[in-house]
């Protein structure tokens, strides 16, 4: 394979990587929705419009498991259970925000 196949095909794979954590139909939501700030969970989930509670889980234990979110959980009753982005998850915010702008320009 030429250098020039093998990059692309690195590239591919990385591509594959990132939409692997970030690519989820709900997951830019997510993190645009914390963009503000810490949520609890019932709060992100009157947030993002259309979301039902099992696809908020999976989407959440994803980002946690790739270091996007972090899940503090706190003795009460009911438990509470807030998400914050982390520096990885915030590094997305200038990211999210051209696609917004892309999306606003030639999508909407």
């Amino acid at each position: 394979m030429s250098k020039k196949k093998s990059q692309k095909a690195a590239a591919r794979c990385t591509l594959q990587e990132i939409l692997g954590v970030i690519g989820g139909k709900w997951s830019m939501s997510i993190i645009y929705a914390l963009f503000s700030g810490t949520k609890r969970f019932s709060e992100l989930e009157r947030t993002i419009a259309g979301i039902n509670t099992r696809m908020l889980v999976k989407e959440l234990k994803n980002m946690e498991a790739n270091g996007i979110v972090v899940r503090e959980v706190f003795a009460t009753v009911p438990p509470t259970v807030e998400y914050t982005l982390t520096t990885k998850g915030r590094k997305l915010e200038p990211i999210i925000n051209e696609l917004y702008q892309w999306g606003v320009e030639y999508v909407g």
